[in-house]
């Protein structure tokens, strides 16, 4: 897998472009990935909710929890969808609305030094060994690019944003991500 240098797209990624981003700020070195989880409605899986989410599509009417967020103008990079579809819905160089109010490590703002990439998935349901494989992959495409992202600069959602997100939550298995980036490469894809 490869991040085109000229788009910032994943050409192994199915684009569906998302109005909600826009340009980092001048200088600003893209360093971090944030992972985040999310099901829509909660708890439920597959469905065109997220890409109506991330396109401000969802149809207050479809679903309660929909009609507390339809307003909502959020997005995500990259998206990982169970079976490991991956879906790109914001060049990796423009600032992606995932974060929300965050900080790390003393800097405010994460979005806009960070990429972030969606889990399809809930805080206590296991992630899929596909959605793993797939991670680490991408992973491994985006460091290739962007040198000052780091293994140990691969966060939770919940780190960012402690006290206000709990994504991805306890069933992510951070030490098998781990794992699969100390195999490097080669063996992210064969898993």
């Amino acid at each position: 897998m490869k991040v085109d240098p000229l788009t910032h797209l994943v050409p192994q990624a199915r684009y569906l472009p998302s109005p909600n981003c826009d340009e980092r700020p001048a200088g600003t070195v893209i360093d971090m990935v944030v992972v985040h989880g999310i099901s829509m409605p909660p708890g439920e899986f597959g469905g065109p909710w997220i890409d109506a989410l991330f396109t401000n599509r969802l149809p207050a009417e479809r679903h309660p929890f929909f009609a507390e967020i339809a307003d909502l103008k959020v997005s995500a990079h990259l998206l990982i969808r169970r079976d490991g579809e991956l879906v790109q819905y914001v060049p990796l160089d423009r600032r992606a609305w995932h974060a929300g109010p965050s900080s790390w490590q003393g800097r405010e703002r994460c979005n806009d030094f960070s990429i972030g990439i969606e889990l399809e998935g809930a805080d206590d349901y296991p992630y899929a060994p596909a959605q793993y494989s797939r991670l680490a992959a991408l992973l491994f495409a985006i460091m290739d690019v962007y040198p000052a992202i780091t293994p140990e600069r691969v966060v939770a959602h919940s780190d960012i944003a402690p006290g206000r997100k709990t994504d991805p939550g306890p069933a992510f298995e951070w030490p098998r991500l781990q794992a699969l980036l100390q195999a490097g490469p080669a063996a992210s894809e064969r898993a």
